[in-house]
């Protein structure tokens, strides 16, 4: 049973009932109830046309649904007046239902998780288990967010930006329990940008795998974080590196600048140099400024100035920190950074204790605690 198969066809069998006017609901449920039936059916030989037959199996459950549900007689005489003949349609309609899942009316959690199940083909257990919640607490959110689009039609266009920020969001939840979420936004991105002519969406591509080239880096043996100065640069993955490049390139040719592909073009700095000595600091602080002008986001800023005390020195960075709220994530730990290069070690081992106390993940709490220790034993006599 090729279940990544199954997995890349759900999109568009649940596009092709919603289009033969399923709401969103009772065809993702008919859908889910056709792949149970594939996977007991499919054991020993594919069928022919696995896509028409998931539709036709598809369609069968959510007519059966609808004659038990008085309330949907109507729309069963509507809807059965053409019944489906053949095979399903050869048409891609993945990005009719990316654009659904990202409707504005859903809340940036309720997306990436309709995304995941309706698109990604994940079950709500591995969604659960990715983003260690219950797995009933997950089936609530889902469910929710169904009956929220559940009388949405594919009538206008889609917002390709919302989807572009909700896969964002997915490949930023990276890895946990059993499913690469990094590597399911890599998969769907891919499928985005083959579909639609944006250069936002390829930016968003290259973005990816150039972060995700540099993941076997990441952490020591015993789980701990690896700053990127760091890392063993020959554990990024090159292949990844070169077709993040390349994708990059072909984006920023359209002369079409947006969020990503600066972001891109800032980890593209990173991937180029052999040596964190070597990185090009300059042209990144630049590519910060073009993304500042891009977001106006205080956390852009802040990687500026951090930016800005590699380039033009610690002192140059801590001028540029200053003038930024101190609230903001990840501040004080930029400010001890900056001391730290600066050689103010008492004040560096502080900041690096207090940023420690308000760090939200662990794994980034342990680095910043070790940090503190670090600088507390290198100042003692």
């Amino acid at each position: 049973m090729d279940e990544a198969l199954l997995r890349s066809l759900t999109p568009g069998v649940i596009t092709v009932l919603v289009r033969r006017g399923a709401d969103f609901a009772a065809a993702e449920d008919a859908v889910q109830e056709a792949l149970v039936e594939a996977l007991r059916a499919w054991t020993e030989e594919t069928p022919r046309d696995p896509r028409g037959w998931l539709v036709t199996v598809a369609w069968r459950k959510f007519l059966d649904a609808s004659r038990a549900d008085a309330a949907r007689r109507r729309r069963e005489d509507r809807v059965e007046e053409e019944p489906p003949q053949g095979p399903a349609p050869g048409s891609d309609d993945t990005l009719q239902l990316y654009f659904l899942c990202a409707h504005p009316s859903l809340t940036p959690s309720s997306a990436v998780a309709l995304t995941l199940r309706a698109v990604g083909g994940l079950t709500t257990r591995q969604i659960a288990r990715a983003y260690l919640v219950p797995e009933a607490t997950m089936a609530q959110r889902i469910s929710r967010a169904k009956r929220t689009v559940a009388d949405v039609r594919f009538d206008r266009p889609g917002d390709v930006a919302t989807v572009l920020r909700v896969l964002y969001l997915v490949f930023n939840e990276g890895y946990s329990g059993d499913v690469d979420l990094s590597a399911e936004a890599i998969r769907l991105t891919r499928q985005l940008a083959a579909a639609v002519d944006h250069p936002e969406a390829a930016g968003l591509l290259a973005l990816m795998l150039l972060h995700h080239a540099r993941r076997a880096a990441r952490r020591a043996s015993d789980g701990s974080l690896v700053p990127l100065a760091e890392q063993d640069r020959d554990r990024w993955d090159t292949s990844l590196i070169a077709e993040g490049v390349v994708i990059l390139q072909a984006a920023l040719s359209r002369d079409r600048l947006g969020e990503y592909q600066a972001q891109a073009a800032i980890a593209a700095l990173h991937a180029d140099a052999p040596r964190a000595q070597e990185t090009d600091w300059p042209q990144i602080v630049e590519w910060y400024d073009e993304l500042a002008r891009l977001t106006d986001s205080p956390v852009v800023r802040l990687n500026r100035a951090v930016a800005v005390g590699e380039a033009d020195g610690p002192r140059a960075g801590l001028k540029a920190l200053s003038a930024l709220d101190d609230t903001l994530p990840r501040h004080t730990a930029a400010a001890a950074y900056l001391h730290e290069r600066d050689g103010d070690l008492a004040t560096a081992a502080r900041l690096y204790a207090e940023a420690a106390d308000r760090a939200a993940d662990r794994a980034e709490r342990d680095h910043l605690t070790r940090q503190a220790a670090r600088l507390n034993t290198a100042r003692r006599p």
